[in-house]
């Protein structure tokens, strides 16, 4: 042993000695103790105090000495290829066509490619065939895209997601089997991104739905969609997070997972490792256009309660409160008196809203609803949206460095418009509608009226126009939504709509079927 290396190790028993640490040596200057050997306290040779005994080094270090944690014990992989063989056939690929209106040289990223007004499309982007050109010239250009979907009863209901089927004249559904049918779109919510489709055919495969809330970060997941149009592609993942909230208005608290999600996913289911269904895959987050390993996927109980509202009433009225948040900083939660910074701060009060009238105030911070935590202001933006309005909540708030507590009856969103549709046996019109506001009225020289927000179906065939106020149906005038609803229940196979269009009040046949 060089003179450097001695030392070297010296120093280092010194170090080990200083720290209660006994060593012995041998003929090569070095032996290893015991405790280090067996991984357990042992009294090595000259460990012992005289008689035997162990040393008060060696009794401490048994002291400190705990058995290493025990492993967690390896997860067994779920069985991808019996979920596949089993759900599989209930996955569904989406066609569609139509026609959307060209002359914002932006808009290349969909069948409207409005990113500005659609959160959705601003993370999702580049589906085969929905990219536009880049022009200026006004008017409507034929679109085709893809998609992908799922089947949740035998009689023909599916759902997928709103942007899938934006602006399309005609959808068709093809199954594993590859039979196809044309799709009836029974409505569509952008708020969360959910459509429902029913197609004409009875004892068809569904899948086997499940509780996203049993589902925990780190949870194996399965993808099955239409990536780029290749049908029936499965990808696996891990779920990465939960309760995400994601830029712009969306009221959806999203599973993150680190499954593969392409253009052409959207729609389609994310299973769990049963085999069971927990979300809707609806965007990714990307810089390239393509999988970068984040994907948000919509839970499937929000999924249902929209579906369950389009198919009672064909439209989804989501709640408000009225208020401005933001989340809490740390210098933010100490000057407000709080210990952490969790909740959500009010930082503005909308007058006459559901949060004025319940008297909220700005610099409230909410807690927690109906008993639940509330972390970030996103929980707030969900559990509001995803309520009815008239729906009452709980609010736990902290005002004043003290704890209060207010109850508030949930008012109506005013930016959903609501689809002027018909039941499902009664064809549809294709207009979205709201009542005109008061100086809206004024500012027009109306006295009644219903804005015409979006133009979907016969009457954008027609020439309906978004920005167009409808006066009359049938000669009738409407003054709200449900005479517009009531005229549509008996299936009329052609209506006549009074619009009234820069100054001028036009009728606009519209034929339906």
């Amino acid at each position: 042993m060089t003179r450097t290396a001695k030392t070297a190790l010296t120093a280092t028993a010194a170090a080990l000695l200083a720290a209660g640490v006994t060593i012995t040596t041998g003929a090569s200057g070095w032996t290893m103790p015991g405790w280090l050997k067996d991984k357990a306290p042992a009294t090595a040779a000259g460990d012992a105090a005289p008689g035997g005994a162990p040393t008060a080094v060696a009794q401490a270090a048994a002291a400190a000495w705990a058995p290493p944690a025990a492993a967690l014990p390896p997860a067994q992989l779920p069985n991808y290829r019996a979920i596949v063989q089993t759900q599989g056939p209930a996955v569904v690929g989406i066609t569609v066509a139509g026609l959307h209106k060209v002359g914002n040289p932006e808009a290349d990223d969909g069948p409207a490619a409005r990113s500005d007004e659609d959160p959705f499309l601003r993370f999702f982007r580049g589906i085969p065939g929905l990219r536009m050109p880049q022009q200026m010239n006004p008017g409507a250009q034929l679109f085709r895209g893809q998609g992908s979907g799922f089947i949740i009863s035998p009689d023909g209901l599916v759902l997928t997601n709103a942007h899938v089927v934006r602006d399309a004249k005609q959808v068709t559904v093809k199954l594993s089997d590859r039979r196809e049918f044309a799709a009836q779109v029974l409505g569509s919510d952008p708020a969360t991104d959910i459509a429902v489709l029913r197609v004409d055919a009875k004892g068809l495969p569904t899948v086997q739905l499940g509780d996203p809330k049993q589902v925990q970060v780190g949870d194996y997941v399965l993808a099955i969609g239409a990536p780029y149009g290749f049908e029936q592609t499965a990808t696996q993942g891990i779920v990465s997070a939960k309760g995400r909230s994601l830029p712009g208005e969306s009221v959806v608290p999203f599973i993150q997972t680190d499954a593969a999600v392409n253009p052409g996913n959207s729609g389609g289911p994310l299973f769990d490792a049963s085999g069971r269904v927990v979300g809707v895959n609806a965007q990714i987050y990307s810089q390239s256009g393509g999988f970068q390993g984040l994907a948000f996927s919509i839970p499937v109980d929000v999924a249902l309660k929209v579906k369950d509202q389009i198919v009672a009433h064909g439209r989804v009225e989501h709640a408000r409160l009225g208020v401005t948040l933001q989340d809490l900083s740390a210098p933010l939660a100490a000057s407000f008196g709080l210990n952490a910074p969790d909740g959500a701060l009010v930082s503005s009060i909308q007058p006459g809203s559901a949060a004025a009238k319940a008297g909220l105030k700005a610099g409230d911070v909410i807690t927690a609803i109906d008993g639940e935590p509330v972390r970030v202001a996103g929980d707030v933006s969900s559990r509001v949206g995803l309520a009815r309005p008239g729906d009452k909540l709980k609010l736990a708030l902290w005002r004043d460095k003290g704890a209060v507590t207010e109850t508030v009856s949930l008012g109506r969103a005013d930016r959903d418009a609501q689809e002027a549709s018909a039941a499902p046996e009664g064809g549809s019109l294709g207009l979205a509608l709201r009542p005109l506001e008061r100086q809206e009225l004024r500012g027009s020289g109306l006295d009644h009226g219903l804005l015409i927000e979006r133009v979907t179906g016969p009457a954008q065939l027609a020439g309906v126009q978004p920005g167009d106020v409808l006066l009359a149906l049938n000669g009738k005038p409407v003054q709200d939504i449900e005479q517009v609803r009531a005229a549509m229940k008996g299936s009329p196979k052609q209506v006549a709509l009074l619009v009234a269009r820069d100054g001028q009040q036009i009728f606009v046949p519209v034929r339906l079927g």
